[in-house]
C-alpha cells in the first residue's frame, strides 16, 4: 500500500466519527509502545491507519490490543526477561 486514504479505512469502519476514535486510541497505544500490527516506518498516525485499512484493529479489538501486551509485558517481567 503506497498511500494510505481516510477511504481505505472507512471501508472497514462505519463511519468517520469512529475512524477517528479508533485512530486515536491506536495511536496511544503506539505511543506507549504497544508493538504495531503492520510492517511499515511510518509515524504512529500512519501506522494506525494503515492496521484499521489492513481490518487488524477494529471497535471490537481495540481495548484488547493494549490489555494483551500489558498482560505479556508483566509476565516477562516476572520471569526477568525484560
Amino acid at each position: 500500500m503506497a498511500r494510505i486514504t481516510v477511504e481505505d479505512c472507512l471501508e472497514n469502519v462505519a463511519n468517520r466519527f469512529e475512524l477517528v476514535y479508533l485512530t486515536i486510541e491506536r495511536v496511544k497505544q503506539l505511543r506507549k509502545n504497544v508493538p504495531p500490527l503492520v510492517l511499515c516506518k511510518n509515524k504512529e498516525i500512519v501506522t494506525a491507519l494503515r492496521e484499521i485499512a489492513a481490518k487488524k484493529v477494529t471497535y471490537e479489538n481495540i481495548k484488547e490490543l493494549e490489555k494483551d501486551y500489558e498482560e505479556k509485558k508483566s509476565y516477562q517481567m516476572e520471569k526477568g526477561e525484560l
